[in-house]
């Protein structure tokens, strides 16, 4: 079934809670003529339904993708709104409610100034005050959400990491590496502004970059407008990627097998091919400078929970025991410590992505908050235990919410260090 239930869930969802709301709002404004009422039934409705059908249309057909993008933008911002104003209605119809409640225990009559007003010589009702109070709130995530559409989607970060590998060979000592992830290229509408990230890291000219998962949504055919964009990211030493929890199309054909699954997550993995990315599907490569080695390995996707573990360590590290250093990619940061930290001990440096810090919070040198971090214990930067550390990479796109706010997208260069 895919994601059609959840669609079916939050259209339905959209519709109970816009009647909610547009009552809530003719009950405040009683003064309006009724051609301004039937002019604002008819604006509320036409936008609310031609939302919905936008959502289905945006999704199941062939739409352009900046049509789809500006459908599924409108609809989000329009649920995040409404659901910031929730509390202050249901607040009001409690309110109300426990009023009329008084009424009928001491037979008040309903017209009472004292439990209608905030007093007798107010201009507004307590039920007028509380639901512009909301309409009002509505509006800051509708700014800040507008604003990271705006502002936040393109703006990529770099970020400067020095990762200390005791065992590091000599030849390797100060050598660039560069992380990027979550492309999430069904995503996207501005082709230009895509490529402007790539040439912000090949001007840091890294010896070897990691892609670390999620190229797509869902279907291979979404890189077709980005292939020969990525396909630019090139390095000395090669570029090395590994498959995400979105690139197997689970969430479009469903978990169970079939062959329209079956080729495209081959069309997926011909992606990465075609574009010159070394694709590690539960193995690993020897890297070698100067006649000394370290170890690059790849799995697919583990994660904890509800996500697939297609991953095979047992295959990864195999053959790999004599190399001094062995840096990890595996999308999901949650496979850290639910099977790495517990069972590898000789994986040095894991590399991950997937949480995109939520899209939403904030990052700073010294402090980093999101509400991510309450599902993720490592969600965004360097962590380490012990001899072992993990780096998450917050993401290069983004997915559902078409923009950032606090957690923009980044790339990270990491400079290798002995000590």
């Amino acid at each position: 079934m895919g994601r059609l239930p959840l669609i079916i869930f939050l259209s339905v969802f959209l519709l109970i809670f816009d009647y909610y709301c547009y009552r809530a709002i003719l009950s405040v404004f009683k003064s309006w003529k009724p051609s301004t009422k039937k002019l604002f039934s008819i604006l509320w409705w036409t936008y609310t339904i031609g939302l919905v059908v936008g959502v289905f249309a945006g999704i199941y057909l062939n739409l352009y993708l900046t049509v789809r993008a500006v459908i599924l933008v409108a609809f989000f911002l329009t649920v995040a709104c409404k659901v910031v104003m929730l509390p202050f209605l249901l607040i009001d119809d409690l309110r109300r409610g426990f009023i009329k409640l008084i009424r009928l225990a001491r037979k008040e009559k309903q017209t009472s100034p004292s439990t209608t007003a905030i007093n007798a010589a107010s201009p507004i009702s307590r039920s007028a005050f509380i639901v512009k109070a909301g309409m009002l709130t509505a509006a800051v995530p509708l700014a800040s959400l507008s604003w990271g559409i705006v502002s936040g989607a393109y703006d990529y970060k770099i970020k400067r990491k020095t990762l200390i590998l005791p065992n590091l060979p000599k030849a390797f000592d100060g050598i660039k590496m560069a992380q990027i992830s979550d492309v999430h290229s069904g995503s996207f509408y501005n082709p230009k502004a895509v490529l402007g990230g790539v040439e912000m890291l090949l001007g840091e000219k890294p010896d070897f970059v990691f892609f670390t998962g999620d190229l797509v949504n869902d279907m291979a055919s979404e890189m077709r407008g980005y292939q020969d964009i990525f396909s630019k990211i090139k390095a000395p030493l090669g570029v090395y990627s590994t498959l995400g929890n979105h690139d197997y199309g689970d969430y479009h054909f469903g978990k169970a097998p079939s062959a329209a699954k079956a080729k495209n997550l081959q069309d997926v993995i011909k992606t990465h091919e075609i574009m010159g990315w070394d694709l590690l599907m539960n193995e690993n490569r020897r890297l070698k400078v100067d006649g000394e080695e370290i170890g690059i390995l790849g799995i697919e996707n583990w994660g904890m929970g509800r996500f697939p573990k297609y991953g095979r360590m047992d295959l990864a590290v195999k053959n790999t025991d004599d190399l001094p250093v062995k840096l990890l990619l595996s999308h999901d940061p949650s496979h850290w410590r639910g099977q790495v930290l517990e069972k590898y001990p000789q994986i040095d440096a894991m590399f991950s992505g997937h949480t995109h810090g939520m899209q939403f919070g904030v990052r700073t040198e010294r402090f980093q908050w999101s509400p991510v971090q309450y599902i993720y214990k490592e969600w965004a930067g360097l962590y380490q235990e012990q001899k072992q550390q993990l780096y998450v990479n917050v993401g290069y796109g983004f997915l559902g919410y078409p923009g950032r706010v606090g957690i923009l997208p980044e790339i990270t260069i990491f400079e290798l260090k002995r000590a």
